[in-house]
C-alpha cells in the first residue's frame, strides 16, 4: 500500500463528496429541520461511518446521506404523506434496524451474489455515466431544453468555459499520469474561476467567502420519534427506504468493485459482508443523528481513480469532513464547477467493464443494456437495476429457460414490481 496515493486519493474523494455538506441540509431544511442541526448531523454521520467502512470493512469508500433518499424524505414522506420529521427520522432509524437484521443472516450478500454478471457490468457502467452527467449538470454544461429535453449551453458562458478548461487540464494530467491529477485539476479549476461575477461574467461572484468559523448544532440528536414511527400506516415508508438504500447500496458496491477491481476469486466484491452491515448501520445512525438515510457513494470511485484501494482512502475522506464543524463556511470556496471535471473523467473511469459483456448474446445484452442506460436516462440508480432485473427473468420465461432463475431472483424481481407500482 502506498500511504502517500491512499491520502491523496481520500482528499480527491471528500472533495468530489463535499457537496453533501450543504445540499443535504438544504433539502431536508424544506422539511421543517434545521439547516444547522442537519449540517451537524451530515458531517457526524459521514465522518463515523466513513470511519468504520476504512477500518472495519477495509474499503476505500465514503458513506453519507444519500441523495435520493433525502429527497424521498422530504418531497414524499414529509411534505407529500403530512408526517412530522421526528416521525421521519424515526422511520430512518427502523429501517436501519432491518437493514442490520437483514445483514446480520446475510440475506443483502446473497442478494448480491444473484445478480447475473452482465448485469453487474452494465450497472458498473451506468453509474459512471450517471456520474457523469452529474458533473456536466453541476457545471450547467448540459442545461434543459423544453424542444429536446436536454441540451448543451452557450459556450459563452464564462462558467462553462471554466469547466471546459479544468475537464481539459485534469485528463491531460491524469493522461500523463501526474501524482494528485484530480487535486490539482480541481484547485486551479477554483482558482480560474475566482474572476467570474467580479471582473467578468455576472454580477454574482461564483467564488465566495462567507467567513471562517461557525458553532455546530446538535439539536436534532436523539430528536427521532420511536413510538409514532412504528405505527401500520408508516411501513410503506420504513419498506421505501429500506428497498431504495437496498438497491442503491448493491449496486453501488458492485460497481465500483467492478471498476477498480477490488473482487475476490469468484469475482465478489471484497469483504462484502463488512461493508453492507457498515452502510446498515450509516442508516440507523441517521435517524439518531437527525438526518436521512447514510449510503456508500458513488462519487468514491473519484478517490479510486486516484488510486485509492484501502480503507485508508475513506479514514481519510471522513476525517475531512470533521473540521465542517465548525468551519462549513469554507465550503463555498470550492465551486460545483470546479468538481464537475472529476465526476467526468471517473464515468470514463467506470466504462470499462462493458468490454466483459457477451454483446453477441441478446439474451444477455439487452438486459445490461436497460440497466445500463436507464441508470442516467431515469437519474436512478434503482430504476436502472430494477429494470435490468426484470428484463432478465422475463427473457429467460419467454425463451424457454426458467430453470435458469434462481429462486431467490423471483423475490427479488416481486420487490422490483412493487417498487413501480408503489
Amino acid at each position: 500500500m502506498n500511504k502517500r496515493t491512499e491520502i491523496l486519493a481520500g482528499v480527491s474523494t471528500f472533495l468530489a463528496t463535499m457537496y453533501i455538506i450543504v445540499v443535504n441540509p438544504a433539502i431536508l431544511n424544506q422539511a421543517g429541520l434545521p439547516f444547522s442541526g442537519v449540517l451537524t448531523a451530515t458531517v457526524l454521520l459521514s465522518f463515523l461511518c466513513s470511519l468504520m467502512m476504512g477500518l472495519y470493512a477495509r474499503n476505500p469508500l465514503v458513506v453519507a446521506p444519500g441523495m435520493g433518499l433525502n429527497a424521498f424524505f422530504t418531497f414524499t414522506a414529509v411534505k407529500g404523506m403530512g408526517i412530522r420529521p421526528e416521525v421521519a427520522l424515526g422511520a430512518v432509524f427502523w429501517a436501519g434496524v432491518l437493514f442490520l437484521l437483514l445483514s446480520t443472516v446475510n440475506v443483502r450478500s446473497a442478494l448480491v451474489r444473484l445478480i447475473p454478471r452482465p448485469l453487474r457490468y452494465a450497472i458498473s457502467a451506468g453509474i459512471g455515466l450517471f456520474i457523469a452527467l452529474i458533473g456536466f449538470e453541476n457545471a450547467h454544461f448540459i442545461v434543459a431544453n423544453p424542444a429536446t429535453l436536454v441540451g448543451v449551453a452557450r459556450l459563452t458562458d464564462p462558467a462553462v468555459l471554466t469547466f471546459v478548461g479544468g475537464l481539459l487540464l485534469t485528463a491531460v494530467l491524469l493522461i500523463r499520469n501526474v501524482p494528485g491529477a484530480i487535486i490539482i485539476g480541481i484547485v486551479l479549476t477554483t482558482l480560474a474561476a475566482l474572476p467570474i461575477g467580479r471582473w467578468w461574467g455576472g454580477t454574482v461572484p461564483l467564488v465566495q467567502w462567507q467567513g471562517l468559523l461557525a458553532l455546530p448544532d446538535f439539536s436534532l440528536i436523539g430528536k427521532l420519534d420511536l413510538v409514532g414511527s412504528l405505527r401500520w400506516s408508516l411501513w410503506p415508508v420504513i419498506f421505501a427506504f429500506v428497498f431504495t438504500d437496498l438497491f442503491d447500496s448493491i449496486s453501488t458496491f458492485v460497481g465500483v468493485a467492478e471498476a477498480a477491481n477490488l473482487t475476490d476469486e469468484h469475482g465478489e466484491p471484497l469483504r462484502l459482508n463488512r461493508s453492507l452491515l457498515t452502510d446498515a448501520v450509516a442508516t440507523t445512525l441517521a435517524g439518531v443523528l437527525g438526518t436521512s438515510p447514510g449510503t456508500a457513494y458513488i462519487e468514491s470511485a473519484v478517490g479510486i481513480a486516484q488510486g485509492g484501494r484501502t480503507g485508508l482512502t475513506a479514514i481519510v475522506a471522513g476525517s475531512l469532513f470533521l473540521p465542517f464543524l465548525f468551519l462549513s463556511p469554507l465550503l463555498s470556496v470550492i465551486p460545483a464547477i470546479a468538481t464537475a471535471p472529476a465526476l467526468v473523467l471517473v464515468g470514463a473511469f467506470m466504462m470499462k467493464p462493458i468490454l466483459k459483456i457477451d454483446w453477441d448474446h441478446l439474451d444477455e445484452a439487452l438486459p445490461a443494456f436497460l440497466a445500463l442506460v436507464l441508470i442516467p436516462f431515469s437519474y436512478s440508480i434503482t430504476i436502472g437495476i430494477v429494470w435490468g432485473f426484470l428484463s432478465w427473468t422475463i427473457v429467460r420465461v419467454f425463451t424457454g429457460r426458467v430453470r435458469e432463475i434462481p429462486a431467490g431472483l423471483w423475490v427479488v424481481d416481486g420487490l422490483c414490481v412493487l417498487s413501480l407500482v408503489g
